[in-house]
């Protein structure tokens, strides 16, 4: 697909603008094009998506223009739009986002329904979250589960800043505290937990080779490889909970297309687990495991 001409002089409408990026995101092979090009002009002229349809005829100029002109240039080169505009939803819910940390995805809120399930709304939990990125599920928790004390790990510290911007944003430090470390290494010593949930690696050495731009060249490979199969971190996190939680205490996964019987036959070759439940996303792939210590 040959390349539109780029926009210059004044006389570009928001229209021609979001039109014009729309045809070029599109010669980039970039799926969310129209989309895309709405959150970055509304960013650039810091108005809702929605207010640009009602402003179609004004003439963008100056910084906001030049600003959006620099943010075209970087999503054609496949930087997610989500780090150009620094922040994403998850759970209804607004995060800073960043190189260091994944941008949160939809499918992993069916992990936060799922632990929403398990804990009771007045109860006085521990919970942990394992390598918590921006802090999506561990903040998402203690917004709907104000009794909770929450843990939230991980090993870079690049991505616990984002995630304590996150937690200062949304009013929860009281009640997440956060940690440095690899998975269990996180933990004080007499730690116990009602709650482990975990988004971990879970991509394949042969399926990040073949992944979007976006997410093998610009997402953090920390949180994305998993070896040749993609239960490296799973190895780790199944076997190893148990250890911390209490009798009767969960641990929840999300896991990758195709990873279910791998994981559960993981959970049963532990002997420390009763319940294995295994739950899909909205396109029907099975997407988050949950497990019961005996109690």
């Amino acid at each position: 697909m040959s390349q539109p001409s780029a926009p210059q002089g004044e006389q570009w409408t928001i229209l021609r603008l979001l039109d014009w990026t729309t045809r070029f995101f599109e010669s980039k092979d970039i799926d969310t094009a129209r989309l895309d090009a709405e959150l970055l002009l509304a960013h650039a002229l810091e108005c809702r998506r929605i207010d640009l349809y009602a402003r179609y005829d004004q003439v963008p100029t100056g910084e906001p223009l030049a600003q959006f002109r620099e943010m075209v240039r970087a999503r054609g080169q496949r930087v997610p739009a989500k780090y150009l505009v620094g922040t994403s939803e998850f759970y209804s819910l607004t995060f800073d986002v960043g190189p260091s940390v994944l941008v949160p995805r939809p499918e992993t809120e069916f992990l936060v329904e799922r632990a929403l399930e398990l804990m009771a709304p007045d109860a006085d939990i521990t919970v942990a979250d394992l390598g918590t990125g921006t802090g999506a599920i561990a903040i998402a928790l203690a917004t709907q589960r104000p009794q909770a004390h929450i843990v939230a790990t991980d090993l870079s510290p690049d991505a616990l800043a984002v995630a304590k911007a996150n937690a200062q944003r949304h009013e929860v430090t009281d009640r997440v505290e956060f940690r440095e470390g690899s998975w269990f290494q996180a933990f004080e010593p007499a730690s116990a937990f009602d709650v482990i949930a975990s988004n971990p690696p879970y991509v394949a050495d042969h399926e990040l080779a073949n992944a979007m731009p976006e997410v093998r060249d610009h997402e953090p490979r920390l949180a994305l490889e998993a070896g040749t199969d993609g239960l490296d971190a799973l190895r780790v996190l199944v076997p190893g909970a148990a250890a911390w939680l209490v009798p009767g205490g969960w641990l929840i996964v999300e896991i990758g297309a195709g990873q279910a019987k791998a994981v559960t036959d993981l959970a049963e070759a532990t002997g420390d687990y009763d319940a294995i439940a295994v739950a899909p996303d909205f396109q029907g792939i099975d997407r988050v495991v949950s497990m019961q210590t005996k109690r």
